[in-house]
């Protein structure tokens, strides 16, 4: 069996879970897995041959939208290819947050689901994250969870009051030894789409990472919230226990940009190959940032 092989459910273990395994090696060793958004196969096709080009491991990120809109059968087809690929990659499912898509994706060969319970009071979430993380880790599933509140959207900052949504370090500690959760995304002043002219560093706490990642060292952090970070500003949370990275237009604008200009120019087949190309070429760049190229 290889060693990025997850064991089937009926072993109920978690030896040798994909996106475990990578994580705690990148621990290790001191860089980062991206974990790429994907919304069709272009995208899929785009991360793997970008991983095995690069010599890097990888984390094919989807939504419950694409469980919703593409279905399991399509899910079931990224698990085997991203399986058989050359180098390690896993499939993990972002943001879930209704209970019926958490049963459903719960019944799907996910190698990792993010469990959103984050709009929920602590105990609350606590009892939600143990219960499913239970269930998950019986079928071989690792489960990433939100501590804090990961505020934005697309229009830019939001009124929140971010100081009041940051994730409490002392409390982390508590949070992971009472749910059991394998990963934990923090809010530090990070948040989902644009974070206006001044750009994420003038909102990011590194220290709160700094403080995190000194009282659950042996948890992998993850970063929501990339839009506009800077390379430096990657290799800055990586050196503070950040190890999973999740990408969408930072390596996804090259191929959008490039599918509106080209689109009704180029017969379906040229436009789909090239623009697989563009795509998979700004993952390469990104592989070299994190420093997971040649990690595989």
């Amino acid at each position: 069996m290889s060693p990025f092989t997850r064991k089937s459910p009926e072993t109920g273990t978690m030896e040798h879970n994909r996106t475990v395994d990578m994580l705690r090696r990148a621990q290790a060793y001191g860089y980062a897995v991206g974990a790429y958004n994907c919304y069709n196969d272009d995208g899929v096709m785009a991360v793997i041959r970008a991983a095995e080009a690069s010599k890097s491991p990888a984390i094919i990120q989807l939504f419950p939208w694409t469980l919703n809109f593409q279905g399991p059968h399509f899910i079931r087809w990224v698990v085997e290819y991203a399986h058989s690929a050359s180098v390690p990659i896993a499939v993990h499912l972002d943001h879930c947050i209704e209970p019926e898509d958490v049963r459903r994706a719960l019944e799907l060969p996910f190698d990792s689901i993010m469990i959103d319970a984050s709009r929920l009071d602590p105990e609350a979430n606590i009892a939600e994250c143990a219960r499913i993380v239970e269930e998950a880790n019986a079928r071989g599933i690792a489960i990433e969870a939100e501590l804090g509140r990961i505020e934005g959207g697309e229009d830019g900052l939001p009124l929140t009051d971010l100081e009041s949504i940051l994730t409490n370090p002392g409390f982390a500690r508590e949070f992971v030894d009472r749910t059991g959760v394998q990963l934990l995304a923090p809010s530090f002043g990070n948040i989902h789409g644009s974070y206006g002219p001044l750009g994420p560093k003038a909102y990011w706490r590194l220290d709160v990472l700094k403080d995190l990642n000194e009282n659950i060292p042996s948890i992998p952090l993850v970063l929501h919230g990339t839009t506009a970070v800077s390379d430096v500003l990657f290799r800055e949370t990586i050196k503070r226990g950040v190890h999973k990275i999740n990408l969408n237009r930072t390596v996804r604008d090259d191929y959008s940009r490039f599918v509106a200009a080209n689109a009704g120019k180029l017969e379906l087949t040229a436009l789909k190959e090239q623009a697989v190309e563009v795509h998979a070429k700004s993952i390469e760049r990104l592989m070299d940032v994190l420093g997971s190229s040649g990690r595989a």
